[in-house]
């Protein structure tokens, strides 16, 4: 830190001392102090460049004032046991080599990984030629281009770098709803396969043509709104990933439940009353995601200004995804599927 800066820092402590309450980015004490740090030591002939690390995720000046103008604001909340505000619409975390959330960046990489493991479990244990296994591909690598925009979003929070991480999470959860029908219908190809009691096959191409167009519509015409409106729709986006997700945890469900009461035949080629041991599992699947979805709920000030609720969410959907892969590939495997090679 340089002389100058440290001057700045300290100087902005002692004008702020009488404020022990704040309203974040839109608090008088907030802006003094941003408005003292851009005169101070953005305008400066004397201008020292950032470390390389904030070059190069692209932090400025003003941004970096910001930043310290927040831990001196959170430093006096914690010292004088007030209220700690939230900036921006986040909490206030310590950054790690340019990172602004570097417990989400980690916990999405985790997340990453485990997409990463369950694409090779399908590829290693799904036999070649099921017909559901290019489509439980493709989900593993929708997912862990999520992830990558995640861990992007997470590291520098930037309105392309938000776009691009919550458009891939609505491709990636839209995507497991669009493989979900495709599953529990019966509607895969089935050119290469002989399927005890399978559907017709044109039947089958035509109504899945029509749902993958479908998929594709209200994917286009989600980002188009999002995209089109002047400010970021955060409400609907919610609301739009909620429903998609609901949607898809409910179809599971009913593969999980009692042959008595499921509306759905879980294999081609089996009687609807045939019910694996695996069949549980979704719904396990389904409470668990739940809970770690109400983790979003506690919303609270960071431990330590680096674990929050939202990285616990993302730290809990780790060992979710884990579970999932391995029912997929039990699913895949099972004897109800009856395939062979035409």
């Amino acid at each position: 830190m340089t002389a100058k800066r440290l001057a700045f820092y300290l100087t902005a402590g002692l004008l702020l001392a009488p404020a022990y309450s704040s309203r974040g980015d839109q608090a008088a004490e907030f802006r003094s102090c941003v408005s003292l740090c851009w005169t101070q030591t953005c305008q400066s002939s004397a201008l020292e460049p950032l470390p390389f690390a904030l070059r190069l995720t692209r932090w400025t000046c003003e941004d970096d004032c910001k930043y310290h103008c927040m831990h001196i604001i959170t430093d006096r909340a914690v010292e004088h046991g007030t209220k700690i505000e939230q900036y921006n619409g986040k909490w206030p975390f310590w950054r790690f080599a340019g990172m602004q959330e570097p417990a989400s960046v980690l916990f999405s990489i985790f997340n990453f990984a485990a997409h990463a493991f369950g694409a090779r479990k399908l590829r290693d244990k799904v036999p070649e030629g099921h017909p559901m296994k290019k489509y439980y591909l493709m989900f593993a690598f929708v997912s862990m281009n999520a992830w990558v925009w995640s861990s992007v979003f997470h590291t520098r929070d930037i309105p392309t770098t938000e776009k691009l991480d919550y458009f891939s999470a609505a491709l990636a959860i839209l995507y497991a709803l669009y493989y979900t029908v495709i599953r529990l219908l019966h509607l895969y190809p089935m050119e290469r396969f002989r399927l005890t009691a399978a559907p017709p096959s044109s039947t089958t191409a035509r109504v899945r043509g029509l749902w993958t167009l479908v998929c594709a519509l209200v994917f286009l015409s989600h980002i188009s709104y999002l995209t089109l409106l002047p400010r970021f729709d955060y409400t609907y986006n919610m609301m739009f990933n909620i429903t998609i997700g609901m949607l898809h945890n409910l179809l599971w469900l009913s593969y999980s439940l009692p042959s008595s009461v499921s509306c759905i035949r879980r294999y081609p080629g089996r009687a609807k009353n045939y019910r694996p041991s695996h069949a549980v599992k979704p719904a396990i699947f389904a409470l668990l995601t739940t809970a770690a979805t109400a983790l979003e709920l506690f919303d609270f000030p960071p431990w330590g200004r680096i674990i929050d609720a939202h990285s616990l969410w993302h730290l809990a959907t780790v060992p979710i995804a884990v579970f999932w892969y391995d029912f997929l590939v039990e699913d895949a495997c099972d004897e109800g599927w009856r395939t062979s090679r035409s």
